[in-house]
């Protein structure tokens, strides 16, 4: 930097988001080495806005703490290479300057200080918005640069240690135990979209090429648009787990058989079998659903998804799911906190209309099914939305005119999209159940006592 001209300077203030000051530093002719020299007051007289003031002397004060370090590490090593000059010579002392750093880096980063809307939000321990989320990637992405001295390409590391930073300072960020991946997920694809414009620098392409990258080769994309972000024509790396060519072969196969009319049930059985592995591996390791339903579209069938609780639980879902409803479905209706409830009264004005056995006894378990939060005092709304708009992120049932035998719709949602359609109330009931597990989805207060009490059946924990 002691070496930078005056429009190297320029160039380094706009990485920085400090297009501002060019004007003023290119009048004064501020120089690298002008620069590094200036102190507070200087900085005063130069910078009006005192925020601009104390990132620019953050910024000088961090190289200058970055080259002393640098320097005292620089005498330590050709110490030690004249004493052991096998040790530490030539690429190995490349990587031990370049490990240096990146241990400095993380051990002197500290969270930037938000712009005061999105210190508001984070101060009522508010969950932001798609647009606040969106403005606090940028800040954090923003801030990691200017760590980085203006490079674009953190490394793994360097992620997670903003991201942890991010997640203590506001825990309440860390949705359902999944916000690390989702805000990580987010940051990466950040940086991406910031590197978009230098995708055909020369520089950029000669190191493509000296890593394997040849022109115009992309990598598979094996993740889709982030949540947090959707920036779109973000690609990603595909998972170190999903590499072997077996797998690739079983989950084509798989991905191609969804798409017919016709499909081969047995085979997508022992296919779903071979990859159940993988597919606990990607859940357990919080992958995103987007990406898990890609890879094993199957599982947005009622029936593999029922298989897939089967095989890790040894319980048939349905045939619980049934027996419930049917045991259980008189006596709920017949209890006094469900009987001016809307959905009750909606129920006997439609028994009215019909005579057969088997409707009445439909409608019954329906409104039963569906008056179960309000039994336990839970959030019915993280239960089902009938006639309504999905809202919650967990799994929940979407249920339209659930007591019209001609025009009735069930649906599961899981993150406000649709999973599958169902075609009753028992086989939704069954479904969402077997969603929580199968995900691997923490059941949110609001609702657990309805859930612990239809589990505690299923799995005949207790007589209830």
């Amino acid at each position: 930097m002691e070496n930078w001209s005056v429009e190297q300077v320029c160039n380094w203030l706009k990485q920085r988001n400090l297009g501002e000051l060019v004007p003023k530093f290119r009048e004064e002719e501020v120089s690298g080495a002008a620069l590094l020299a200036l102190n507070d007051r200087m900085v005063q007289q130069l910078v009006k806005k005192i925020g601009h003031q104390a990132v620019l002397m953050d910024l000088i004060k961090k190289y200058q703490q970055q080259k002393s370090g640098l320097e005292s590490l620089t005498y330590r090593c050709e110490t030690a290479s004249q004493k052991f000059p096998e040790v530490i010579s030539g690429k190995n002392l490349k990587s031990f300057f370049a490990r240096y750093k990146t241990l400095q880096w993380t051990s002197s980063y500290a969270l930037p200080d938000f712009p005061y809307d999105v210190k508001c939000i984070l101060a009522e321990k508010k969950c932001p918005d798609h647009s606040m989320r969106i403005r606090i990637i940028e800040f954090l992405q923003a801030d990691m640069t200017k760590y980085l001295e203006g490079s674009l390409y953190p490394n793994s590391q360097q992620y997670n240690i903003v991201v942890n930073a991010l997640l203590q300072a506001y825990p309440f960020l860390d949705e359902d135990g999944n916000g690390f991946l989702l805000w990580k997920r987010a940051l990466k694809d950040r940086f991406k979209y910031v590197r978009r414009p230098i995708e055909d620098d020369e520089q950029v392409l000669r190191n493509k090429c000296k890593f394997g990258h040849r022109r115009g080769q992309t990598r598979k994309s094996t993740f889709s648009e982030n949540k947090l972000n959707d920036v779109p024509g973000q690609v990603e790396e595909e998972p170190a787990h999903l590499k072997g060519s077996t797998m690739d072969l079983h989950i084509k196969w798989l991905n191609e058989e969804y798409m017919k009319t016709q499909r081969n049930w047995e085979e997508v059985d022992n296919r779903m079998n071979v990859t159940i592995e993988i597919r606990r591996k990607m859940i357990s390791d919080k992958a995103p659903l987007k990406d898990i339903l890609r890879l094993f579209p199957f599982l947005r069938c009622p029936y593999q998804l029922f298989r897939e609780f089967q095989l890790l639980t040894h319980m048939d879902i349905y045939k619980k799911t049934v027996e419930i409803l049917e045991i259980y479905s008189e006596n709920i209706l017949s209890l006094y906190v469900v009987r001016n409830n809307p959905i009750n009264v909606m129920l006997q004005e439609n028994l009215k209309q019909h005579t057969e056995e088997d409707v009445l006894k439909y409608m019954k378990m329906t409104a039963a099914c569906l008056l179960l939060p309000e039994v336990f005092g839970d959030d019915s709304s993280l239960f089902a939305a009938v006639n309504e708009e999905v809202k919650a992120v967990t799994p929940v049932l979407e249920v339209k005119n659930p007591f019209n035998v001609n025009s009735c719709a069930f649906a599961l949602y899981i993150e406000r999209e649709e999973l599958a359609q169902l075609s009753d109330c028992t086989m939704a009931l069954a479904a969402l159940l077997a969603a929580f597990h199968v995900f691997d989805i923490p059941c949110p207060k609001r609702i657990h006592r309805t859930l612990n009490f239809l589990e505690s059946l299923v799995f005949e924990v207790r007589n209830p």
